[in-house]
């Protein structure tokens, strides 16, 4: 009975704290599933990206190699489009970049405040647009991804969803668009979700960490009290197999309906700050081995306007092209505005095709760690842990084409990869460690499965239905807690005789 006491103790306690955060992570999580924090996805990058010059319109991808001036291996190239003037852009393996004026081949320097408006007007299509300065990091733009590009230009549209830009200094390019409806519902979604109040102090993970932990453990023992509550056989005396009323009851019943989801939804919470490094990858593998070699001009032997030629002649009328290194050899992938690509090798007889034949892939993986045993197969439909998510999720800005190539590796993190035949890139590396967030996070915490995947109004439906079913835990739980904070703060006063009930428990339950 005393260890029971204590339990009971625990749960109230914790509830009065932690209930109030619950119904926040509820409210907001349902927020999320129409309105997500704001990004760039490719569809819109491409979109705004005017075609490529036929002919004479930029110097030599070597010729912009050689501009470069950093010390890391450059692992890919870029020419696109910014600010109505073709640039390329290098990439390095310390994910630092750099931009070269495609006309005259000449490095760029910082981007200065008439560029990143130039930059805006063609990503808005003429739309007009207000400077408005030079930012670190905003409320939009909390994103390790962005750290490359910091300081980032701010640019505002007047356009019909009033977006808010977000230029790199180092490019040119725009990195993140931030509409006034997302704007304005990420302060009741990904703001209030993630606690991005508390973001800038020096233990913001471990805040959350913590409380989601101590969530986790409210919840659980309230699903265990509630159980135990429970008649499973005889009733109470007022026939009710519950022995509480009003808001208690209310308590009682939604926490034995749906604190099993709950307390998933929490765990997995949790599980998504990848606490003291449970998922860190243990694969060996290195996406350098799987390129090669580093990019070089030597590799790029074929001149610009014949790879646009080839391009035309194959259907494709390109907007941006990207260079990249697989299994030692140079590649040239191409994307019109919609989306549609072509690759093509860069040797005098490589012509441009819709996709890369497996063996090229599956051999450079290989050389990844040649003596291990791979499988390989060409999937051409999504499986348990590679597939598409809708644009407003928090992955909703990755590419996940088909048809793709997975490859298993015998090692001992039991590495798998998934390759694009698009374009020759390395789109995913899970290793097992990996795959088992999926499980935990992905689909407990999102409910990405994909029967439901394909039926989004199904899943909504659900994942809606069961957040009102917490959020009347958390609710009544709050209200619990209050009467019970007004009681303590309340003077003491002389008892007055009362009849009590043997058969009904006195006083109220905590939070579930």
């Amino acid at each position: 009975m005393k260890l029971k006491r204590h339990l009971y103790l625990w749960h109230r306690w914790l509830g009065i704290v932690l209930c109030l955060f619950m119904a926040l992570w509820l409210v907001s999580g349902v927020v999320m599933l129409y309105v997500g924090y704001p990004k760039l996805t490719p569809a819109e990058h491409l979109a705004r990206l005017p075609a490529l010059p036929a002919s004479g319109c930029c110097v030599e991808p070597g010729a912009a190699l050689a501009a470069g001036q950093a010390q890391q291996a450059l692992t890919g190239l870029r020419l696109t489009s910014i600010g109505g003037q073709p640039r390329y852009l290098l990439g390095y393996a310390d994910s630092s970049s750099q931009a070269v004026d495609a006309r005259s081949g000449r490095l760029l320097a910082a981007v200065d405040a008439e560029q990143a408006l130039a930059s805006a007007r063609q990503f808005g299509a003429g739309a007009p647009a207000q400077y408005r300065g030079l930012v670190m990091e905003d409320s939009w733009s909390r994103s390790r991804a962005l750290d490359a590009d910091r300081p980032l230009h701010l640019v505002q549209l007047a356009d019909a969803a009033q977006s808010l830009l977000y230029i790199s200094s180092r490019s040119g390019a725009v990195v993140r668009d931030a509409s006034a409806r997302e704007r304005a519902w990420n302060w009741l979604g990904a703001w209030l979700h993630w606690l991005y109040a508390a973001r800038d102090l020096p233990w913001w993970a471990e805040l959350v960490i913590y409380l989601a932990l101590a969530a986790s453990l409210m919840a659980l023992l309230g699903q265990v009290l509630g159980l135990l509550r429970w008649r499973f056989g005889k009733p109470y005396r007022s026939g009710s197999r519950s022995p509480y009323a009003g808001a208690a009851r209310w308590h009682h019943l939604a926490g034995l309906l749906f604190g099993g989801v709950l307390i998933a939804w929490i765990v997995s919470g949790l599980l998504s700050m990848r606490p003291w490094q449970l998922f860190d990858s243990r694969s060996p593998l290195s996406a350098a081995d799987y390129r090669g070699a580093a990019l070089t001009a030597e590799q790029l032997t074929l001149p610009l306007d014949e790879s646009l030629a080839r391009l035309r002649r194959a259907g494709l009328n390109a907007h941006e092209l990207e260079w990249r290194m697989l299994g030692g050899r140079a590649y040239l992938s191409a994307f019109d505005a919609a989306g549609n690509s072509r690759v093509m090798g860069q040797q005098a007889a490589d012509q441009a095709q819709q996709l890369l034949p497996s063996a090229t892939l599956q051999a450079a993986a290989q050389s990844m760690q040649p003596a291990a045993r791979i499988e390989a197969e060409l999937l051409h439909d999504y499986d348990a842990y590679y597939y598409a998510r809708a644009e407003q999720s928090m992955y909703g800005h990755q590419r996940r084409p088909l048809p793709v190539l997975r490859v298993r590796f015998d090692d001992a993190a039991a590495t798998w990869l998934y390759l694009d035949p698009h374009s020759g890139a390395l789109l995913a590396q899970l290793d097992s460690r990996a795959r088992a967030s999926r499980w935990l996070f992905n689909l407990l915490h999102s409910w990405d499965w994909q029967p439901l995947l394909d039926r989004p109004r199904l899943r909504e439906a659900l994942i809606i239905l069961f957040s009102l079913g917490g959020l009347v835990i958390s609710l009544s739980g709050i209200l619990l807690g209050w009467r019970r904070l007004s009681r303590l703060r309340r003077p003491a006063q002389r008892p007055r005789p009362a009849t009590i009930n043997p058969y009904i428990p006195q006083g109220e339950p905590p939070c579930t």
